[in-house]
This record gives C-alpha cells, sequence and structure tokens, in this order.
C-alpha cells in the first residue's frame, strides 16, 4: 500500500507497468478507488488487532488518498471528472476504463462511457472512508448518494441500470443486465441500498446471472449475449464480458446476499452450501487447488480462460475466512 502512494499521477494509479522501462499505462477508473477502500481496509484491521500504524506510514496514505479524490474532483486523463450531481463520468471514444476492459484493435467491446454503476458504489465508498477524517469528502459523498439513489433505480427491471448518462449524454440510461449493480449492495464496505430495493437486485442478480462457477457478465438475451467463450482472439474478446462467467464477482455477492437476509447463522450456512461448495469443488477441476479466471455462460460452464487466477481465489478466501467466518461456531 505504501509503496503504490507514490504512484498517484493526476488523481490515477497506473494500472500496469510494462517491462523494460516503458511508461506505466493510466486506462483504469476504478483501480485508484480500489485502492483507498483497500487502505482503509488495512488501517481498520490495524485497529481491531491492536496494531499502531507509523504516523509517517497513516500520513503516506492518506496524502495518496487526497492526491486520488481531488484528482477526480478536477478531472484526471480520459474524461473522468466529479459532475455536478457529484458522481463520477469517466469515459473517452476509443477508451476502456472499467474491469470490463476487453479491445479488439480500435474497437472497444463494452465502453460504458459515463457513469458506470459500479464506478460510482466506489466512488462514494471511496468519499465517506476518507470523510471520517476530512469533512469536504463526507458532503462531497452524501451529494452522489442521494444522486444515485435517484438516477440508477430502474423500476422496470427491479434492478440498477448499468451505465447513466451513456456517452456523457445526460438522462441516456443503459438498462442491460449486467453484474456490477451487486457492488452498490455487497463487496464493499458501505452498502448504497437497503431495504426492498436492495432485496430486488439480489434476487434479480441470481436469478438471471448466477451459476455455479460464478456471476454472467451479462444476463441471457440481452444484446450481444455469448454463450461460449471459445474462437480465436477476436471470438474470445468478444466473449469476454457479454455472458462469460467471472468467479471473483460471487464475492460481492455472496455479501449482498447476506445483507439482505440479515446475516443470520442459518443464511451463512445455506450461503456456504449452495454458493461456496460448488468453487470449492472447482478447486479439483482445472488448475488444481485454484479457481479459474472464468467459465461459459451455459452448462456445462466449462473453465476458461486463466486455471490459476488469483483475483478469483482470493474471493473464496475471503468468503471462507471473512464473510463466513462465524457461520461453522454458530
Amino acid at each position: 500500500m505504501l509503496e503504490w502512494a507514490g504512484s498517484v499521477s493526476d488523481g490515477m494509479l497506473p494500472n500496469r507497468f510494462p517491462d523494460h522501462g516503458d511508461a506505466p499505462e493510466f486506462n483504469a477508473v476504478d483501480a485508484s478507488l480500489w485502492y483507498v477502500v483497500a487502505g482503509h481496509e488495512w488501517l481498520d484491521a490495524a485497529a481491531r488487532a491492536g496494531i499502531d500504524v507509523a504516523a509517517a506510514d497513516r500520513a503516506r496514505f492518506e496524502a495518496a488518498v487526497d492526491a486520488i479524490l481531488e484528482g477526480y474532483a478536477k478531472g484526471a486523463r480520459h474524461g473522468i471528472r466529479c459532475d455536478a450531481d457529484g458522481l463520477l463520468a469517466a469515459g473517452e471514444p476509443g477508451v476502456q476504463l472499467t474491469w470490463m476492459d476487453a479491445k479488439i484493435g480500435d474497437h472497444v467491446v463494452t465502453p460504458r462511457s459515463g457513469k458506470p454503476v459500479e464506478v460510482q458504489a466506489l466512488w462514494i465508498n471511496a468519499l465517506a472512508l476518507a470523510g471520517r477524517r476530512a469533512e469536504p469528502w463526507r458532503v462531497l459523498a452524501e451529494r452522489a448518494r442521494g444522486a444515485f439513489a435517484a438516477r440508477f433505480w430502474n423500476e422496470a427491471a427491479g434492478a440498477l441500470f448499468d451505465c447513466v448518462d451513456v456517452d456523457h449524454v445526460s438522462g441516456v440510461a443503459d438498462a442491460r443486465f449486467r453484474p456490477n449493480q451487486i457492488l452498490a449492495v455487497g463487496g464493499l464496505p458501505i452498502a448504497l441500498l437497503d431495504g426492498e430495493r436492495a432485496r430486488r437486485v439480489v434476487d434479480a442478480v441470481e436469478a438471471r446471472l448466477w451459476t455455479p462457477l460464478g456471476l454472467r457478465s451479462l444476463a441471457p438475451g440481452e444484446p450481444g449475449y455469448v454463450a461460449h467463450y471459445e474462437g480465436g482472439v477476436r471470438e474470445r474478446d468478444g466473449a469476454y464480458h457479454q455472458g462469460t462467467v467471472w468467479p471473483w464477482l460471487l464475492g460481492p455477492f455472496v455479501e449482498a446476499w447476506l445483507r439482505v437476509r440479515g446475516a443470520t447463522p442459518g443464511a451463512k450456512q445455506e450461503a456456504r452450501r449452495r454458493f461456496v461448495a460448488p468453487l470449492v469443488a472447482h478447486l479439483e477441476e482445472a488448475g488444481l487447488g485454484h479457481v479459474s479466471e472464468i467459465a461459459d455462460a451455459e452448462p456445462p460452464h466449462a473453465p476458461r480462460g486463466c486455471p490459476f487466477q488469483a483475483w478469483s481465489l482470493g474471493e473464496v478466501l475471503r468468503l471462507d475466512r471473512v464473510v463466513l467466518a462465524d457461520e461453522r461456531a454458530a
């Protein structure tokens, strides 16, 4: 965390350091915000364990957080900026900025330019966490949260829009059903939805996106849905976020599923049996002892991509050790 604190540039952290001394690449709107969330989780974990974080280390991290939020608020690369409603806009033609970053030549498969839903969840979480010590960030977090509640709810689907102000056109919304909305309920310290709306989102995601190996990246029946990740590079890249299953998304999904059920011992037992057990069984299937990067969107959900994927396995471990940690004792 401290090493990366010195890499902030115009509010952004590089998402890739190329080999041979080339310049770092900055084309991820979410990487910096994940850094803010992870850093606060580190400080909270240290506090719970009774570990004192050196004042110089804390100051270094907090300076990086302020540099990120100030850079985003004022405007960074690739159209990243805090809009008048407090939400975070991002994107320009030919650049893929979210985790759905497949690109074929000059064609961005899932551009999501505008205000993507999970980016808002990350932005508001980052602001609220920094707002514990700095009032301006807390005030901006409250303004953004109000705008999120007003602008992202899609009553017709009982879910959230995937992106609003698409291509920076005010009022245009993308209603394609994707898993990114789950981060407004689970996977981050602060949920942006609660009550009936949160339950409807979780139920809709389970019904349309859940598979034994994770969540589909696009619901069946949506325009552009691809059932199988196969073929040449062009075909595979075209399917990467167009239905292909991602195991890492099961972490935020299970956390959201538990939150709307009160995280009772019974709910945790059911979650472990229904959602975690299939991934544990998968440890014997592809990369031995590991979880694959992706899988086909349709049965039998053949594992694809990298057979040893850190973020997939990491979310299984987080579910086992953190989210469901007290289930066995119960």
